[in-house]
């Protein structure tokens, strides 16, 4: 049962949060993770608007609002609202991209003519999205962002906070970018920030565990908690972080903690017995803290599009193939999803079943 709505003066708001409001900002994508932030930041004050092509949505954010509850204080904002890019009038200081990364390229090109000398452009999304951005638009407009925190949406516009977490944001390579401080104060209003200098270790991190979370989910239909309860399963999570691992030291890319916690490094190193028990429990505590989440890309193959596994696993791949390591899992469950778009194979725990999985007993 939801808790009743609870509605805030603008002036009360402005009061709590005595901060510069005049930058112009733009978030595109009102899903879950568009959608809360956009709220949180407006009733808080800043000039913040939406973009999103969801028949409808646009009307319903702007004499409605966005109803966010779940792992935050439950409100519902209205604010402006545009179905597409091309409507929105005239040049904004900060855009962030809350899309799926499979729709990037698209996205970027549309902005393109919101930006001004001094614009900035933040990624929401999964995915390593930073680096299509740098060659896209420069470095100098982009600020790198981890999201640690999940949402679901229930219906367009109503939209569940599902658990805590923070962001995580840094400069690329240290290069100085505008509004970045601006831009810490407005994504502090829905959840704490971590300010890092390796803001690409983050990323690679996160983009793990999604190879591994949202792929596996995406091939068996089955939510987390069910997935991880199967050895077979982790031997092939393992795995997937290993392949990742090895890619990464050869990247030259400095992994960090997922979550502060989750080390890769110590699960790509093959130890003693004791050693592979307690990964294989660190997974299923994982599996049972999340136990109802169920793949992102799942629910896209559920709706007939197209999932991101191209900017997932396909990026630990294609990275692979610049540093000559060789990455056998990650290919094979590409092939997998890409036959699941296609039509050609079904969403079912049996496909782990195959010769190719038997190593993984």
């Amino acid at each position: 049962m939801m808790k009743s709505i609870q509605h805030l003066k603008q002036e009360e708001i402005d009061q709590k949060n005595p901060v510069s409001h005049e930058l112009r900002i733009l978030v595109v994508g009102a899903g879950g993770i568009g959608g809360i932030t956009a709220a949180h930041m407006k009733r808080s004050g800043f000039n913040v608007e939406v973009v999103d092509n969801f028949p409808g949505l646009s009307g319903k954010i702007q004499h409605e609002g966005i109803h966010v509850f779940g792992e935050t204080k439950e409100f519902t904002e209205k604010m402006t609202a545009w179905s597409s890019i091309k409507e929105v009038p005239g040049k904004r200081d900060i855009i962030l991209i809350a899309t799926k990364a499979n729709v990037l390229d698209q996205v970027t090109e549309e902005i393109k003519s919101l930006l001004k000398n001094d614009s900035v452009v933040i990624s929401l999304q999964n995915g390593m999205c930073e680096e299509y951005l740098i060659k896209a638009i420069g470095k100098d407009r982009v600020i790198g962002c981890i999201v640690g925190w999940g949402a679901t949406v229930h219906e367009p516009g109503n939209l569940e906070k599902t658990s805590g977490g923070d962001f995580v944001v840094g400069a690329i390579d240290g290069q100085s970018v505008n509004h970045f401080d601006y831009i810490v104060e407005a994504l502090k209003t829905t959840a704490p920030v971590v300010v890092s200098d390796n803001v690409f270790g983050w990323l690679y991190a996160k983009l793990i565990i999604n190879s591994c979370i949202t792929t596996l989910g995406a091939i068996c239909g089955a939510t987390l908690g069910k997935m991880l309860s199967l050895k077979k399963i982790r031997n092939i999570f393992i795995q997937i972080i290993r392949e990742a691992v090895m890619v990464g030291k050869a990247a030259e890319i400095e992994i960090e903690k997922y979550a502060g916690k989750l080390n890769f490094y110590s699960f790509a190193e093959k130890k003693s017995l004791l050693a592979n028990i307690k990964n294989h429990l660190m997974i299923r505590i994982i599996g049972f803290k999340y136990r109802r989440l169920k793949s992102s890309s799942l629910q896209s193959l559920e709706t007939g599009k197209k999932t991101e596994i191209d900017y997932l696993n396909g990026y630990i791949t294609a990275k692979a193939n610049e540093v000559n390591i060789q990455t056998p899992l990650n290919n094979y469950l590409i092939q997998m999803v890409k036959e699941i778009e296609n039509g050609e194979r079904k969403i079912s725990l049996q496909n782990f079943n195959l010769q190719f999985f038997n190593k993984y007993n």
